[in-house]
C-alpha cells in the first residue's frame, strides 16, 4: 500500500436548490458553463484534479495546500467578479 499526502478542496454553489426550483434547466445550463469555462481552468492552472462531482459540488485533489488554497480564492474571485458585471 502505497501512501501520499493531499489537499482536498470542497466547494459547494450557495443557493443551488432554491435556484433549480426556480428555472431547472437553465441553472443546470449555467453551473456547466461556469464548471468547464471558469472552474476546470482555475483547477488547473493549480495543479488540481478534480476527483467528483454532484449537481453544485466539486471536490478536487492537490499536492500542495498552499496550490489548493490559492485556487479556492481564485474562484471565489472569479465568481465575485462574474456576479458584479
Amino acid at each position: 500500500m502505497q501512501r501520499r499526502l493531499a489537499a482536498i478542496l470542497a466547494a459547494d454553489m450557495v443557493g443551488y436548490s432554491r435556484l433549480m426550483g426556480v428555472d431547472e434547466e437553465g441553472t443546470h445550463r449555467r453551473q456547466s458553463l461556469l464548471l468547464n469555462e471558469t472552474l476546470l481552468p482555475i483547477f488547473q492552472t493549480h495543479q488540481g484534479r478534480i476527483v467528483k462531482t454532484t449537481g453544485d459540488g466539486v471536490l478536487a485533489e492537490f499536492s500542495a495546500v498552499t496550490d489548493a488554497v490559492v485556487c479556492a480564492l481564485d474562484i471565489q474571485n472569479a465568481v465575485t467578479n462574474m456576479e458584479q458585471s
